[in-house]
């Protein structure tokens, strides 16, 4: 039997509870900064007690590259021929409507999904989303880290396939009942934060070309916009990375060699996601990011002296996208 057959509690349910159930979401991306867009999307919609009604699960051409196949193995091929995002606004709409967005960092699935709607000219209808990360925090899950897979593991699902938006998401169901309910046992607060749609974007200037699949300026080397100086990290330097463990906020990230990704574009990812972008390694240093280790580049010479943990990229980008948040667990 699995977390979701059970569908009886004898615990009387919060009344503070969301009354009009939630919509489970995953969304695969061509990466993790602002321009990047979805290339398939999945939810899976619960009742207020976290039961399955049903799931829906689409590709979406993204107009670009990719970006990293080796995670979600959407090649160009595969999405040339897939809807737009703004084809399948309304129906998305339908599945979000007024149902609270729960997904596994929930503010970097809400904030692709936000963006998207705006390029389309609209809004999804969302007013609250819970991060599963936030929930397990809350309810002081003995979890080794964050990941889905382990959280799928503490609670007994099984993952048929990592990074595929349709399984991620059914994984998620299936924890996060079992969260809802221990949650409503114990009395905690759902840890529900505010979503606000996004109200306009501009995506390129007036005139420019549309990037098609395939031909995406942002992939390739010779920079895709001026270089400008970031604001500070806001967070403490917790330390050095941890293998088996997430980044987390204020880490101090250097990069060192040639990326598959434009390294701007690398840098502006690990800023979004509330790192500290180095620019040498030091006994501060929390990791090094580089696809050649054996380098005899200063970065990579230090890091061995220091005993800085080293990572590549394809490991980096992956990392990416469960990043701790610092201090405080909620989402956000």
């Amino acid at each position: 039997m699995t977390m979701l057959d059970d569908r009886t509690t004898a615990t009387p349910w919060p009344t503070a509870y969301p009354t009009q159930g939630y919509a489970v979401v995953d969304v695969e991306t061509t990466g993790l900064a602002r321009d990047d867009r979805i290339v398939s999307a999945a939810v899976y919609r619960l009742d207020p007690q976290g039961n399955v009604e049903d799931h829906w699960y689409t590709l979406v051409n993204p107009e670009r590259d990719p970006g990293p196949v080796w995670i979600h193995g959407l090649t160009s091929d595969l999405l040339e021929g897939a809807p737009l995002f703004a084809d399948v606004a309304a129906e998305f709409s339908a599945r979000l409507d007024g149902r609270v967005l729960v997904a596994h960092n929930a503010m970097f699935d809400w904030s692709m999904i936000a963006r998207e709607y705006a390029r389309a000219e609209s809004a999804a209808p969302v007013r609250q989303r819970l991060c599963t990360i936030a929930l397990s925090k809350e309810l002081g899950l003995p979890l080794a880290n964050f990941k889905l897979e382990t959280l799928a593991t503490h609670f007994g699902v099984v993952q048929r396939r990592a990074h595929n938006a349709l399984d991620d998401a059914r994984v998620l169901a299936e924890a996060f009942r079992p969260s809802l309910h221990a949650a409503a046992e114990r009395g905690v607060r759902l840890p529900l934060l505010e979503c606000r749609p996004l109200t306009e974007w501009v995506s390129s200037p007036a005139g420019s070309p549309v990037p098609r699949i395939g031909r995406q300026a942002s992939y390739r080397s010779g920079g895709w916009r001026p270089s400008r100086r970031r604001p500070a990290c806001p967070y403490p330097n917790p330390g050095r990375y941890e293998a088996d463990k997430p980044l987390k906020q204020g880490m101090r990230v250097a990069f060192s060699g040639d990326t598959s990704i434009d390294r701007e574009l690398l840098e502006d990812r690990a800023f979004e996601a509330g790192l500290h972008v180095a620019s040498s390694v030091s006994r501060l240093t929390s990791l090094l990011v580089t696809n050649d280790p054996d380098s005899a580049t200063s970065k990579t010479v230090k890091a061995k002296a220091f005993g800085t943990p080293v990572v590549d990229e394809a490991a980096f980008t992956q990392l990416l996208r469960d990043v701790a948040p610092a201090g405080d667990p909620a989402d956000g």
